[in-house]
């Protein structure tokens, strides 16, 4: 019963994690911008001018937390207790998603993505 458990958390912590994960890109205008701006947004309460730097934060953050969902679901689903590693989990879930991030920011900052006019016109 307790394995079926663990099989369950996992598989529900996979699914929720791929959809703030990288992998579902299409899923990034229901979830991670949302979340990203919502963070921009209250650390724009800081100060007006840290808008987009919050906004970039949140959108990594929102990759992180999927990423991790996503290592930790398939660790309680594929893996016996012994065989983790949640330094290694922990560690490639922070470089994937950064890498991820800096390449979606690089190509908004090159123009080679365009940013919908809707979103730069929710800055406070």
């Amino acid at each position: 019963m307790i394995n079926l458990l663990k099989k369950l958390r996992g598989g529900t912590l996979i699914g929720l994690g791929y959809m703030l994960s990288p992998l579902s890109w299409w899923n990034d205008i229901f979830f991670n911008l949302p979340i990203a701006l919502v963070f921009g947004y209250a650390v724009s309460w800081i100060k007006a001018d840290w808008f987009l730097a919050g906004t970039v934060v949140g959108y990594w953050l929102s990759n992180v937390l999927g990423i991790l969902m996503m290592q930790f679901g398939a660790v309680d689903v594929f893996m016996d207790e012994e065989k983790r590693n949640t330094r290694r989990d922990l560690l490639l879930g922070l470089g994937g998603s950064t890498l991820y991030t800096v390449v979606i920011a690089a190509l908004v900052y090159f123009h080679v993505l365009d940013v919908p006019d809707f979103l730069m016109d929710l800055h406070p």
